[in-house]
């Protein structure tokens, strides 16, 4: 068993006294992790919950047992473990956020909706079906390995609204019907909240730090400009961080793509850590990040799944982890730049980014 305490590590690393990189071997999908647990010999029965899912090529959110020894294994310091959605338990079988529509376009259930009263006529989802029990089991058990466990609600309202209005739609709106779209987030953060305090409440003691994830970026640019941020997204974030913090947690935000231009904003919010830093992105180069940035954040991810972790060498990989750490230095936890690796990621490079990072 890996004895070094992940939570301690991290901690000191967010109070900027300890000099050693953490790691975190990101959230593998489920055939990816087959492949790893079936290299260490790890025992991993955790597909059978993933029966019915229809994504199971990609999916990452099944978590049990064999996360914990996969993660010992391999030396990472930190876990995650959200209780989203695997805690979402609807009597009627529904997806938490339902986006089902009668006809067969991809225009979003609230497409035509151009009325803040229209709002009323969806199945918004109630806080009363959430059930931590499961969530609190595992959290309990990584924290008690000594593991840093990042959890908590996932709060993705942006994507929410997205999917309820259509991603085309949703931009659309907030240039034609912003009051629509700010009825509509307003009551997604709304459950958030609600949702969130249930969860924290239970477990809030056992976690290293909050992780909530809403993407803005694509590989080009940011998919909302400042001001539509400032507007439609900056207040209810700001909800979630400061509700966070009452916790006394830190905030870890999962946040994809060319963001460079919101990261100023991410810090006037409050927010601790910064993940994936998607590599290959534009203008999130980590020179240019640590340069502008990293006196205020630590950052989590950096080493490119595009194209280093897949097809690049153990060696490769060795020499890009210890430049990351050289330019971060003390504010960096070492991983990958999107955290879902796919199986074709081979376990030989994902045993050298563990390595380097620990060097």
């Amino acid at each position: 068993m890996h004895k070094t305490s992940g939570k301690g590590l991290i901690q000191d690393t967010y109070e900027r006294r300890n000099k050693t990189c953490g790691f975190w071997l990101g959230n593998p999908t489920v055939n990816a992790k087959k492949i790893y647990c079936d290299y260490f010999g790890i025992a991993n029965n955790d597909s059978e919950k993933i029966a019915i899912r229809e994504d199971l090529i990609l999916t990452a959110d099944v978590f049990g047992r064999s996360d914990l020894e996969l993660a010992e294994r391999l030396k990472s310091d930190i876990i995650f473990l959200p209780a989203e959605p695997g805690s979402w338990k609807s009597p009627d079988g529904k997806l938490l956020w339902d986006i089902s529509k009668s006809n067969e376009s991809w225009l979003g259930i609230l497409a035509d909706c151009e009325d803040v009263r229209d709002i009323e006529h969806y199945n918004w989802p109630d806080a009363r079906y959430l059930n931590f029990d499961e969530t609190v089991d595992i959290v309990t058990e990584a924290d008690n390995r000594g593991l840093a466990v990042f959890g908590g609600m996932w709060c993705t309202f942006f994507h929410a609204a997205s999917d309820l209005f259509g991603m085309e739609n949703y931009f659309v709106k907030m240039h034609t019907d912003p009051k629509v779209v700010l009825a509509v987030t307003e009551r997604i953060v709304d459950f958030y909240l609600e949702a969130n305090k249930r969860c924290l409440d239970a477990m809030s003691g056992k976690l290293t730090t909050a992780f909530i994830g809403n993407d803005f970026g694509s590989q080009l640019a940011c998919m909302i400009s400042v001001p539509f941020f400032k507007e439609f997204v900056m207040p209810y974030m700001k909800k979630l961080v400061d509700q966070i913090k009452g916790y006394g947690l830190k905030v870890t935000m999962h946040s994809c793509g060319a963001i460079f231009d919101l990261i100023p904003y991410y810090i006037e919010l409050g927010i601790d850590a910064l993940h994936p830093l998607q590599a290959k992105a534009v203008n999130m180069e980590p020179e240019r990040l640590a340069k502008e940035f990293g006196k205020d954040l630590i950052f989590v991810g950096g080493v490119d799944t595009q194209e280093l972790l897949p097809f690049g060498t153990p060696v490769k990989i060795k020499e890009e982890v210890r430049r990351l750490k050289e330019i971060f230095g003390e504010n960096f936890i070492v991983s990958p730049s999107h955290e879902a690796l796919l199986e074709n990621v081979p376990i030989e490079n994902v045993i050298a980014m563990s390595d380097a990072a620990k060097e």
